[in-house]
């Protein structure tokens, strides 16, 4: 699993490890793992042309410090200084003393221009908004230039801890950072920035609880459902779906697919999209009675392609099993039924959605997602997953337990999964996410894992079927045993 920490404790935990090693030593160590990573990049450094983009603060320190190491094995390397007076003079002595030459910002896109590398130490990881007039026209040059960008620790302009991008950028090709991941390098817009990202260790004791979690194949496999020899379809958890109208009957046929390769023994379904549900699957159970009298369930799905069907999300909420509400069923479901449920709640919007449900703008949501996914989860006292190109899990009070409606509890651990394409951005794909995911809620995972798990599989299903060619939610669905199969392979999930 990786996780990402604030800035604040990591900061406290550098402080920490700093009282205990020889004065400057944390840097060299950061400025050690930093060189060899541009080295890898570079591939050849005798004779490369590197330039650095040296700031004020211990970023700039750490470039001054790599580029002194580049240096020393014969790579041509300028330092463009933007505040001379207030450069790292540790890090300036050693570059000099190397052979590196420092500058101004006078000449500094003709050498950017010229460059084999660049490296961005302009903001360290304390850095708010976008980047200051003097920096903006450095990043314009590094964008346009064939020079690889590297950025130390995160790129310039990126706001840390929330992921937002407030103006202009460095777009790096490569972040190296130091001793954890930040997540501003794990949320878009920020992520986008980042490119590739290089873990470099520095020795940092960290707590327990992180800022975020990024689930692995390994994190998930154990997590997933396997039926014991003695299973049978109602012990493997039944998930109900209320979905679809006679406008949209697809939909409800898109969430019976996700939930029937979700891992519960058995679907049922409610709605008025029945004929259409068993013509596709013919395994499903199906009931035109609504779901008060549609037979015991372990979990319920509530909304895609619902229109205005207010009752069937009422009796849903209603349910005292975990319920996964998406799509329409978030514009019909009451804010305080839902907080007043004692089950498990899942709700899924995407940032439109999202938008509606707190009242600003959609371009807001994006940029924010972080914020935006923990207010509507504090909001709703619900387990909230934001979809996107990094979707988002979070907890009414974070990661835990399984109990109370955020089927969540203590601490404020988010969830981020980024295992999806741009090609899931197609109609119906939404809907397959709550119908697997809804499948995992009645197998028996708690809200957060049912989330993440789901969003992961079903991101990896849709890069496996994707190949980088347009695909149908229906695809997406088809594919989900195969990315079952490959968080699985090698892993000893039986229990």
């Amino acid at each position: 699993m990786r996780t990402a920490y604030s800035v604040e404790t990591v900061r406290t935990a550098e402080r920490e490890l700093m009282a205990r090693l020889p004065d400057g030593a944390l840097m060299q160590r950061a400025a050690a793992g930093l060189a060899a990573a541009c080295a890898d990049l570079l591939g050849r450094v005798y004779g490369s042309r590197v330039v650095l983009l040296v700031g004020s603060g211990d970023n700039g320190g750490d470039a001054l410090y790599a580029g002194a190491r580049l240096a020393r094995r014969g790579a041509g390397v300028t330092a463009v200084l933007l505040a001379p007076e207030r450069a790292h003079a540790g890090g300036l002595a050693a570059f000099r003393r190397a052979g590196g030459r420092a500058t101004g910002t006078g000449a500094a896109e003709e050498l950017i221009g010229r460059a084999d590398l660049v490296l961005d130490g302009i903001v360290g990881i304390g850095g708010k908004g976008g980047l200051r007039p003097d920096a903006v026209a450095l990043a314009a040059a590094a964008e346009r230039s064939r020079a690889a960008v590297v950025a130390v620790d995160l790129p310039s302009g990126v706001d840390v801890d929330t992921g937002a991008v407030n103006g202009v950028a460095v777009r790096a090709d490569l972040t190296v950072t130091f001793g954890t991941h930040k997540p501003g390098l794990l949320i878009d817009p920020a992520r986008e920035y980042a490119g590739s990202v290089r873990l470099v260790d520095i020795g940092l004791e960290l707590p327990d609880e992180p800022e975020l979690e990024a689930l692995q194949h390994a994190d998930v496999a154990r997590l997933l459902p396997v039926p014991a020899a003695e299973s049978d379809k109602y012990r493997r958890g039944v998930v109900g779906i209320a979905a679809g109208s006679a406008r949209y009957p697809g939909a409800a046929v898109l969430a019976v697919a996700g939930a029937l390769r979700g891992g519960a023994g058995a679907v049922r379904y409610v709605g008025p999209a029945g004929d259409a549900v068993i013509a596709r699957f013919p395994e499903t159970l199906v009931s035109d009675k609504g779901p008060r009298k549609a037979g015991r369930v372990q979990a319920w799905v509530v909304g895609p392609g619902a229109g205005e069907d207010a009752a069937s999300v009422a009796e849903v909420l209603a349910a005292d099993v975990p319920v996964l509400v998406d799509a329409d069923g978030l514009r019909l479901a009451d804010v305080a039924v839902v907080r007043g449920r004692t089950a498990p709640t899942l709700m899924t919007p995407h940032a439109g959605e999202a938008a509606a449900l707190l009242g600003v703008a959609r371009e807001e949501v994006e940029g924010a997602r972080l914020a935006a996914v923990r207010e509507l989860a504090g909001r709703y006292g619900a387990t909230v997953l934001l979809k996107g190109s990094t979707t988002l899990v979070a907890g009414a009070g974070g990661l835990g337990g399984s109990g109370g409606s955020g089927g969540s509890g203590g601490g404020a651990v988010v969830r981020v999964n980024s295992t999806g394409t741009g090609w899931l951005a197609t109609a119906g794909s939404g809907d397959v996410l709550s119908g697997l995911a809804g499948s995992l809620l009645a197998a028996g995972l708690s809200a957060v894992d049912a989330g993440s798990v789901g969003a992961y599989l079903h991101g990896l299903a849709g890069r496996f079927v994707a190949g980088g060619a347009p695909v149908g939610a229906q695809d997406v669905a088809e594919g989900i045993p195969g990315a079952w199969r490959d968080v699985c392979g090698g892993v000893d999930v039986r229990r």
